[in-house]
């Protein structure tokens, strides 16, 4: 498996680093900006729990605090509204439809289908 390392060396899966992007990229913006600004900091952009906290004169406890509250947070709309699931279901069965159309040589449906997959 693939591991992330991150500059506090904590070791996470890329397919958990990838979940939580995808859980910001759908549900972060109704995180608060303080928020958004730790939580990007510290898992988009990579910058340790003590570098965040120093740039914003709190403690590495409350970051970190801040970065499990907001996972929490995220992944509860997603309990609730399921989007990004839906979201991988419908890629998953375009990207199908994409293979059959190239294989059955239906020429506008793979445009279609490719179309589709890039706007995803």
């Amino acid at each position: 498996m693939i591991a992330k390392v991150t500059s506090d060396g904590d070791r996470i899966s890329m397919e958990k680093f990838v979940e939580q992007a995808l859980l910001y990229d759908f549900y972060g913006e109704l995180l608060t900006k303080r928020q958004q600004q730790v939580y990007e900091s510290v898992v988009l952009e990579d910058y340790s729990l003590s570098e965040v906290a120093e740039e914003l004169e709190i403690s590495r406890q409350g970051v970190h605090d801040m970065i499990k509250r907001c996972n929490r947070i995220l992944e509860d709309y997603e309990n609730k509204l399921h989007l990004v699931e839906k979201f991988l279901n419908i890629r998953r069965q375009v990207q199908r439809i994409h293979s059959l159309a190239g294989q059955y040589q239906a020429r506008e449906i793979e445009e279609i289908s490719k179309e589709i997959l890039e706007e995803l």
